[in-house]
C-alpha cells in the first residue's frame, strides 16, 4: 500500500545539469548510507567527476532524475562517460530500480558491434541491486575492494626526506599540480596545456579544499607527489581523490606522509574515517577492506 501511494506522486524527467547539480548533490548526501555505500556513488565522486575535463557534459541530460512532489528520490547516471552506470533510490523508493535500469539501458548504453552494452557499479552489500541485474541478463565482470582507514587507529609514521617540504594548495602552482598529476599517472609526454585550465576547474569545485589539497615539494621545487582531499561535514567521512607520485619520486615515503598529513587535517574537522584507493599501498599503511565494488555487464542486439 505504501508503494503505491508513493507511485502516485512519482514524476521522472531529465537531469540539467546547471539547476540540479546541487540538489543531486544534496540527495546522495542526505541519502549516505555507510553499509551499502550508495553503490559507491559517493557525492564527493559525483561533484569530482563533474569538475574534471573528461567528464561528458553534453550528454549530461540522459541521466534520469526522480522526483515525489518535487524532492529528488533517484538517480540514473553514469560516472563520467556513456555506457557505465550507477542506480540510487532513497530507502523507501527501492521499489523504482526496475524503472531506474530500464532507463539506464535506453538512455544510458552504448551501441558497439551491432550490440548495445551496459555496465552498472553496485556494491556487494545491495542483494536486491545484484538480484535485478542478474534477473535481467547482466553478469559480474569486474570487482574491486572498497578501504577505509579508520581514524581510532594510529596514524603512520615516515619521515619527510631532506630537502623536501609539505604544502596545501592555497598559493598553489596550477602548472606544477598539472604535470605532477600528470606525470604521477604514467603518462611521459608533456602535459597538454589545457590540463592547466582542467585542474584550475575542477581545484575550484563548490566543496573542493584547497587547504585540504597535500603536496611534497622536491628540493628544486618539482611537485613531486599531491592529493586532493574532500571532507563530508554531515556523514564525517574524507574521500581521497586523486593521488600521484612521479615516478622518479616514488618510494621515498612521500605518499604516505601527504596522505597522512592530509588525513589528520580531516580529522581535526571531525571525520571518522577516509575512503581510499584500491591497490595494496592503502592495506599497507592501515586501511581495511569493508566491502567491495561490482561491475555488471550486458550486452544486447541492435
Amino acid at each position: 500500500m505504501i508503494e503505491n501511494n508513493y507511485k502516485t506522486s512519482v514524476s521522472q524527467r531529465r537531469y540539467k545539469i546547471l539547476t540540479d547539480f546541487q540538489r543531486v548533490h544534496r540527495f546522495l548526501t542526505d541519502t549516505y548510507d555507510k553499509e551499502t555505500l550508495n553503490s559507491y556513488l559517493l557525492p564527493q565522486y559525483f561533484e569530482y567527476a563533474h569538475h574534471l575535463q573528461w567528464f561528458d557534459y553534453l550528454r549530461s541530460d540522459h541521466f534520469g532524475l526522480w522526483e515525489d512532489n518535487g524532492k529528488i528520490v533517484g538517480i540514473a547516471c553514469y560516472e563520467m562517460n556513456m555506457g557505465t552506470c550507477h542506480l540510487h533510490t532513497s530507502e523507501p523508493y527501492e521499489f523504482l530500480l526496475p524503472e531506474l535500469l530500464s532507463w539506464a539501458e535506453r538512455e544510458l548504453s552504448v551501441d558497439k558491434d551491432n550490440k548495445y552494452k551496459l555496465q552498472v557499479w553496485i556494491t556487494d552489500k545491495e542483494e536486491n541491486k545484484q538480484e535485478l541485474l542478474a534477473s535481467h541478463g547482466y553478469f559480474l565482470s569486474h570487482s574491486e575492494p572498497v578501504k577505509t582507514f579508520n581514524y581510532t587507529k594510529p596514524f603512520v609514521y615516515r619521515v619527510l626526506p631532506e630537502g623536501f617540504t609539505i604544502i596545501d594548495g592555497t598559493d598553489i602552482d596550477y602548472a606544477k599540480l598539472s604535470e605532477c598529476f600528470w606525470r604521477g599517472f604514467d603518462h611521459d609526454e608533456i602535459p597538454p596545456a589545457e590540463n592547466i585550465d582542467g585542474n584550475i576547474k575542477c581545484w575550484n569545485a563548490p566543496r573542493a579544499s584547497l587547504k585540504l589539497m597535500t603536496i611534497a615539494v622536491s628540493p628544486n621545487g618539482e611537485y613531486a607527489c599531491a592529493l586532493g582531499m574532500w571532507f563530508d561535514s554531515q556523514n564525517k567521512y574524507a574521500y581521497l581523490e586523486p593521488l600521484a607520485t612521479v615516478p622518479k619520486y616514488r618510494r621515498l615515503g612521500l605518499a604516505t606522509i601527504c596522505l597522512t598529513e592530509a588525513m589528520k587535517k580531516t580529522k581535526d574537522l571531525g571525520a571518522s574515517y577516509c575512503f581510499g584507493g584500491v591497490k595494496e599501498f592503502y592495506t599497507s599503511i592501515g586501511f581495511e577492506t569493508v566491502c567491495n565494488r561490482e561491475l555488471w555487464k550486458k550486452e544486447w542486439k541492435i
